[in-house]
């Protein structure tokens, strides 16, 4: 392969791993020493910008790895539908990123991925990973991808610390803390334009779903189950629980007194990204890290102070854990016919999981992204190393840890923080126990019935259900196949004990 010695360099020099800029030998992924490079075709969502075509963050990918990529970023929003119709006609990249979802759930039962689980023994880096990634995205115990690693525990309090030191607030752990500090940074004026033009929070449209569900991090604060709780072997969602039913109550009562806004159930995330960015909005529960809501912020407001938080309850600490991680990497049998072409892939992931290239999807390119100043690293243009390097790092697989003194140093104080408490969180998470049980009903129907139960939510919330209205509702999704799948899950759950 005919190296470029400007990017290659560059490369060699984000970790000081290789000795010098001759080339690799032997660059071919597979060990056979081909100059030829392997040809691989991927589909990624994108969150933030396109990176610019060729560029040199994935130039140095391709050459570390013996690879030629041709990716297609695929906008978040629209991506959960692109992937279907491509999976409907056939249509599939060689690597593509999937979620744990009940529809990809069924598509993987149907033996349309190649099960790699059989093949990781055979790939140093990524078989020496915590296993508890990999048994988090299994289907009846097989794994079909590479996790796009996140921390188990990830969610946090942002907040803004100059409104919090002006309006004398504390950090919230009760619910009624909750209201009066939302209440304080609506009514307050924290930003002092003498207008009442401010929300303590502000929520969109995906406000209850998922693992990013904020009734859910609220409620498992306040002692609620993770999803589902299990007692004696007997199982029960997290909304038929007191915790739940009571931060349902708390939103009520927010939404009625106009503290949160009153368009949520229809408001894209952009809009309220954009609403936290042009400082109208002062706290969130996040699993992001703070650094980036400040970067934006300051533009705005350029004196704002964000801060981060772990979240806290009555009874100190808890968080609901996550699966660990934003989707995986799969590896179709359309598109990818022979065991070989599996493990040359398989052989492009363990590469990336080299210090050499963790320190490139972190961090970028020497000179480009950073420099080396009094025996510290140093960012030169964050706007860039945003747009060249964290498209990368969102979509490719890299783990935080373990970190050299240079790498903590090239990121702010505040990212630094966030990553930490990230990992610190792991000692207060409240797992789901039912997270990668088998239940044929939630395939047939899982999301089905949680569109009924999230519906259900926001029409409590903004009073066009009382409380007899919701128990009727919880019946109902009981009748329509509620009932089974707790059934499904105490026999999975039985078994697996």
């Amino acid at each position: 392969m005919n190296l470029r010695p400007a990017v290659l360099c560059a490369l060699l020099l984000v970790s000081g791993t290789l000795a010098s800029c001759g080339g690799r030998s032997g660059s071919g992924i597979d060990g056979t020493g081909e100059d030829k490079p392997f040809y691989l075709t991927m589909g990624l969502s994108l969150t933030g910008e396109l990176p610019p075509k060729n560029n040199m963050v994935e130039q140095a990918i391709e050459e570390y790895t013996g690879t030629a990529l041709q990716i297609q970023w695929i906008p978040y929003s629209a991506y959960e539908e692109k992937v279907r119709l491509m999976i409907a006609a056939g249509e599939l990249p060689k690597l593509i990123k999937l979620g744990y979802s009940p529809t990809m759930i069924a598509t993987l039962k149907s033996e349309q991925f190649w099960e790699i689980g059989p093949y990781l023994p055979d790939y140093k880096q990524l078989q020496a990973v915590d296993q508890r990634y990999y048994e988090n995205i299994s289907v009846n115990g097989k794994i079909y991808g590479i996790p796009l690693f996140r921390d188990l525990g990830r969610a946090a309090i942002q907040y803004r610390k100059d409104w919090f030191d002006r309006l004398g607030l504390k950090l919230p752990v009760t619910l009624e803390d909750w209201y009066q500090v939302i209440r304080a940074m609506t009514l307050g004026d924290p930003d002092g334009n003498g207008k009442q033009d401010t929300y303590g929070l502000v929520l969109e449209k995906r406000y209850n779903q998922e693992i990013s569900s904020i009734l859910t991090r609220i409620s498992v604060s306040q002692g609620g189950p993770a999803k589902w709780k299990v007692e004696d072997g007997r199982f029960t969602p997290e909304f038929m629980t007191e915790p739940f039913y009571e931060t349902m109550k708390l939103f009520r009562r927010l939404y009625q007194e106009n503290l949160i806004n009153r368009d949520f159930a229809i408001m894209d995330t952009i809009e309220t990204t954009k609403m936290y960015e042009s400082g109208r909005a002062g706290l969130m529960i996040s699993g992001g890290n703070a650094q980036t809501w400040k970067d934006m912020l300051v533009k705005a407001s350029p004196g704002a102070l964000v801060e981060v938080a772990p979240l806290t309850g009555p009874s100190g600490r808890r968080l609901p854990g996550e699966p660990g991680n934003a989707g995986f990497l799969a590896i179709p049998k359309d598109a990818v016919k022979t065991e070989e072409e599996v493990k040359k892939i398989l052989g492009f992931l363990d590469r990336l999981m080299e210090p050499t290239m963790q320190a490139l999807l972190i961090n970028g390119l020497e000179n480009r992204h950073w420099v080396e100043k009094n025996g510290h690293a140093e960012m030169l243009d964050r706007t860039l190393h945003l747009k060249e390097v964290k498209p990368y790092r969102d979509m490719l697989p890299h783990l935080t840890e373990p970190e050299t003194e240079w790498k903590r140093n090239l990121q702010p104080e505040l990212y630094r923080k966030s990553q930490r408490l990230g990992k610190e969180n792991e000692a207060y998470i409240v797992p789901n126990p039912a997270l990668t049980l088998d239940s044929a009903m939630y395939v047939e129907r899982g999301r089905e019935l949680e569109i009924l139960i999230a519906d259900a939510e926001t029409k409590f919330i903004m009073g066009k259900l009382e409380e007899a209205g919701w128990l009727a509702e919880l019946e109902k999704w009981r009748q329509s196949g509620g009932d089974r799948m707790i059934s499904e899950y105490e026999e999975a759950y039985a078994k697996k004990q």
